[in-house]
């Protein structure tokens, strides 16, 4: 597509509301902070929480959203399947890119699209992460040095149990010891599904520029592409004679 990708930015907005923390850390919501970010690289960007009508999900927004990012934590079980179906068929079928930042690695529409349980280690401390670019000829790391440096953040670490990613753009290491695939590119049908690690609650992950411009990168990669409408079922009449 030649403009600009339209973003919807979804959020659970719970810690924001019972957590004092992170209220100070994200006092307009995490993703009301990732939405100014995305905003400032010029993007139209509209934001959905899990408490709106339909999750904020209608079929209206998801029908004027060529790219979303999602973050979740603590009500996974809280998103409702029907919801799910809505936006893994956008993505199937509709070829909607789809974000998924630090523990959305959980949410059903994750572990929907991958198959896998997607479970890691974790721990949460506040130790440094240094996120090596292992694709340095990807589309997400333009304008990216050879690693982002964050101060304090939350641990992840292997085996993380996704696929294989069909490109590898980010492997973190961590002041612990440990290193995790923090930067996952899959294809799936029509659509694209880049996974991003970093983005604990308590740290200000979402206010660091090159973070917010790896998810400008990514909702760019991410867009659709305008290809083929996709053909299924019964063809009776065979394209050639015989």
């Amino acid at each position: 597509m030649s403009a600009l990708p339209r973003v919807t930015v979804w959020n659970e907005g719970r810690h924001e509301k019972s957590h004092a923390e992170v209220a100070r850390v994200y006092p307009k919501g995490i993703h009301g902070t990732i939405a100014e970010g995305l905003a400032s690289h010029g993007l139209t960007v509209r934001t959905a929480t899990l408490d709106e009508p339909e999750h904020g999900l209608t079929q209206d927004v998801l029908a004027q959203t060529d790219v979303l990012f999602w973050w979740g934590h603590m009500a996974h079980g809280e998103v409702r399947d029907e919801i799910v179906e809505r936006v893994y068929e956008r993505v199937m079928e509709g070829g909607m890119g789809l974000i998924v930042l630090h523990s959305g690695h959980f949410s059903k529409i994750f572990k929907k699209l991958m198959g896998t349980g997607c479970n890691l280690k974790w721990r949460e401390i506040g130790e440094k992460e240094r996120l090596w670019v292992v694709n340095p000829g990807h589309p997400i790391v333009a304008g990216i040095g050879e690693y982002l440096e964050l101060e304090h953040e939350e641990m992840y670490g292997e085996h993380f149990d996704i696929p294989a990613p069909d490109e590898l753009v980010f492997v973190s290491w961590f002041q612990g010891g440990e290193v995790f695939r923090s930067g996952c590119c899959y294809y799936r049908g029509r659509g694209k599904v880049f996974y991003f690690r970093p983005g604990h609650e308590t740290y200000p992950t979402y206010y660091q520029p090159d973070v917010i411009k790896v998810l400008y990168n990514a909702a760019l990669w991410a867009a659709p592409v305008g290809g083929p409408e996709v053909k299924r079922g019964h063809f009776p009449q065979p394209m050639e004679k015989f």
